[in-house]
């Protein structure tokens, strides 16, 4: 297989080329491992003080608390991970995280106050491995002189991404209803405690540690403005999950079918999934820019309706529809930002994306669960609709932005022509 292809080359790298890739199963396992339970803890946290404090905003509001930690932490730990390792990185925070959910655990039972499961969701969030960062940068290292195989690399971590969406909210949801919300929430951390110290010991597939060099300054992820503008505008996909989380929790009480949560929320992020598989076997002329911007429009017209549904069918078809746009968002998003930043800064910048997600996930949680405990279920399904418009506005209006810097030595977005005697690496999210 030839090393770099340019766009004008039609050859396409499909996932079973991309999964032959060798060692590649030797992370990629234990990681959908160590990844579900990202898709589980908000729910089972909601589950969990639901049952235990009876009311949806505070409900909404401790998942919050413990998105927003991971979400400012998170970053940090990318940072750390590119310093130091990814294994030096991941056994502290995976023995955290256990202790922080046990802790949640043993205080939402003992019905303590708000603030106390509020220091304890916070470490909870905070030490939430950052895996879909890591193996996205162990994907770097492997195909960086691959770029048809790093663009299917990029869209099967964001498939993988959508799939552990589908099966963690059901999974969490029936250990709830056939045990507890709390035994739910004890299968989060033992499969976090367990992928985690998995992966962590995959050391030979671990990208090489860029340690600070004396007398040079770390430039952060955050330095580059496209970074600053793509996380603003994950912040309104995240929205979408968190407002999503509670409301279709809401609704499905409401109408007598409280059982149902999990399985609607799958079907959303089935949709999202499906997309994202499909979307991945395109091949795409335009350019990652243009994309993302029409997959951000789609996601906010899949929105538009999700207030109006009367009853639990038409939510799950609505729901569906506004999931067929999430993994193609989050698919050329994660591509973007890994041409606006230089390699010492990848794990980082995959972070601060996923932390902006979180972020979105905890406001949207919040908001719709004081919406709902004053206006009733389909209330909460404005959030979204309002955080994605906010986002949209933000991307048309400095699109600009997300133009990859020279020069060409790092991967961009499009083109595989040579610049400054290096080639510059197609990582478009389409397979070419």
């Amino acid at each position: 297989m030839t090393a770099r292809r340019t766009v004008d080359d039609p050859t396409r790298v499909g996932y079973g080329a991309l999964l032959r890739t060798p060692g590649a199963w030797t992370f990629l396992a234990p990681a959908f491992v160590a990844r579900l339970p990202y898709a589980m803890l908000s729910l089972g946290i909601v589950l969990l003080v639901l049952e235990t404090h009876g009311s949806y905003g505070t409900a909404g509001t401790v998942a919050a608390v413990s998105a927003v930690a991971q979400a400012l932490i998170g970053p940090q730990t990318g940072r750390l991970a590119d310093r130091y390792g990814q294994s030096a990185v991941l056994l502290p925070s995976v023995a955290v995280h256990a202790v922080s959910v046990g802790a949640l655990i043993a205080l939402a039972l003992g019905h303590a106050p708000v603030w106390a499961l509020f220091l304890a969701a916070a470490p909870a969030g905070a030490s939430v491995p950052q895996i879909g960062a890591m193996v996205r940068s162990r994907w770097v290292a492997k195909l960086s002189d691959s770029p048809a195989t790093l663009n299917t690399a990029f869209a099967f971590e964001s498939v993988t991404d959508e799939f552990t969406f589908v099966i963690g909210p059901v999974l969490a949801t029936g250990i709830a209803a056939g045990v507890s919300p709390s035994a739910a929430l004890i299968a989060e951390a033992a499969l976090t405690v367990v992928g985690g110290l998995a992966f962590a010991a995959q050391r030979a597939t671990a990208p090489a540690r860029h340690p600070r060099t004396e007398g040079v300054a770390h430039v952060s992820a955050l330095a580059s403005p496209g970074v600053k503008l793509l996380a603003a505008s994950f912040l309104g996909v995240g929205t979408v999950f968190g407002a999503l989380q509670v409301s279709i929790t809401a609704f499905a009480k409401d109408v007598g079918q409280p059982d149902m949560n999990g399985i609607v929320y799958g079907i959303f992020a089935g949709g999202s999934m499906v997309a994202g598989v499909i979307y991945g076997l395109v091949n795409w002329r335009r350019s990652a820019r243009q994309r993302l911007l029409a997959c951000y429009a789609l996601l906010l017209a899949g929105c538009s309706t999700l207030w109006a549904m009367p009853n639990l069918a038409t939510l799950t078809v609505a729901a569906l529809f506004c999931g067929l746009a999430i993994a193609p968002t989050l698919i050329t998003g994660y591509t973007l930002v890994e041409t606006l930043v230089a390699d010492g800064a990848k794990t980082e910048a995959f972070t601060w994306l996923t932390g902006a997600i979180g972020l979105g996930l905890a406001l949207g949680s919040t908001a719709a669960g004081r919406l709902i405990d004053g206006h009733g279920a389909s209330a909460g399904f404005t959030v979204p609709l309002v955080g994605v418009g906010l986002g949209l506005v933000a991307l048309l209006t400095l699109r600009h932005l997300l133009v990859p810097p020279s020069p060409a030595s790092r991967t961009v977005a499009r083109g595989g022509q040579r610049a400054g005697g290096q080639a510059a690496v197609l990582t478009s999210a389409a397979l070419d």
